[in-house]
């Protein structure tokens, strides 16, 4: 049988009080207390529960976090971060990858609140009320990463997303491209679907490009999705110049359709991604993205969070980071494009 702290205590001569008291590594316990103690617990083998100490102490050092899609390159690479900064400060992650499964979610916030989570990180948008009912009466905190809920009450750790769509598409019109075709994400997200083709759109509008509505389609960030959307405007009557993908998995898809096609990016058409994720370096050619601080985002919603926890933090809104364009070799001018065949 397993050996309790009770057996630890008789065979030290001491009571249960005071076996916790040492390893919990309090004050003011005699020392030859604490030898005897000490000596017992190697003579028996006896390991304490760390989930029984955490609920003594009522401080389990654990974070929740909910993934909408482990599979993104995005999400991967973020939860990387926070994973590595969460580890440097003592504190462990309870992951959960939802896949998009709101009824998933319900289920793994539960399994937090019996853990007892000291805070929760949520990486989606699409709460219903049942939920955020849920994580209010939680009573701890809450930070968003990377997306805004419609909720108010929530921080969340962001960057523009209007603006960086904004600016991802007017660098297309700075390289001459009239007809800039649009992969987009799920219009139910504010933050990743309305905000980016909003900017998008804008972006066209204030440089006195038309927005052309059948070079526009929307899918669900991923590679397959690009590839579909990419293949379902090269099959139009006129076919775009250029291609600005809300996510660079999106773009990933989007290249591979033109390349099977037996078309060349960027010499017949131009393609700009979203994130500044890993993809970016790996595929060929080079990705040019519109980059998200990915690794400080994460780092920042750990530490942000922590502050939380201590109480030593009242944030006074969102916390807004800095996107940056970073051109690699995945668009060119107009004027440098072969053109697409007739």
């Amino acid at each position: 049988m397993a050996v309790k702290i009770k057996d630890v205590a008789k065979r030290a001569g001491v009571s249960v009080t005071t076996v916790s008291r040492v390893l919990n590594g309090e004050k003011y316990v005699k020392d030859d207390l604490k030898e005897r103690v000490n000596q017992a617990i190697a003579d028996l083998g006896y390991s304490p529960s760390q989930i029984a100490r955490s609920l003594v102490r009522k401080k389990t050092n654990l974070i929740g976090v909910i993934v909408p899609d482990l599979t993104s390159s995005f999400y991967s690479t973020i939860l990387s971060s926070i994973e590595e900064t969460a580890s440097l400060n003592d504190y462990n992650l309870l992951v959960c990858n939802i896949i998009e499964d709101i009824d998933k979610e319900y289920k793994y916030l539960n399994v937090f609140k019996e853990m007892r989570v000291e805070g929760i990180v949520i990486m989606h948008e699409k709460i219903n009320p049942e939920i955020r009912s849920f994580i209010n009466a939680l009573q701890i905190p809450v930070i968003f990463s990377s997306v805004k809920p419609a909720d108010q009450n929530f921080i969340s750790v962001i960057i523009d997303d209007y603006k960086a769509a904004y600016d991802a598409t007017a660098y297309l019109i700075q390289l001459g491209h009239e007809r800039i075709g649009f992969i987009g994400g799920d219009m139910r997200d504010v933050t990743s679907g309305q905000n980016r083709y909003t900017g998008y759109r804008n972006a066209l509008s204030d440089h006195g490009r038309k927005v052309i509505y059948e070079l526009i389609r929307f899918g669900d960030y991923k590679v397959q999705s690009g590839y579909q959307l990419m293949s379902e405007l090269l099959e139009g009557f006129n076919p775009p110049t250029a291609v600005f993908a809300v996510s660079d998995d999106m773009a990933l898809g989007a290249m591979n359709c033109i390349h099977d096609r037996g078309l060349k990016v960027p010499d017949d058409i131009s393609v700009i991604g979203f994130d500044g994720s890993q993809l970016t370096e790996l595929v060929r050619p080079r990705l040019t993205s519109m980059e998200q601080p990915i690794h400080e985002m994460g780092k920042l919603t750990v530490e942000t969070i922590m502050k939380l926890i201590a109480g030593t933090y009242r944030p006074d809104g969102d916390i807004i980071m800095e996107h940056r364009l970073v051109i690699r070799d995945s668009c060119n001018a107009i004027d440098e494009q072969i053109g697409l065949p007739t």
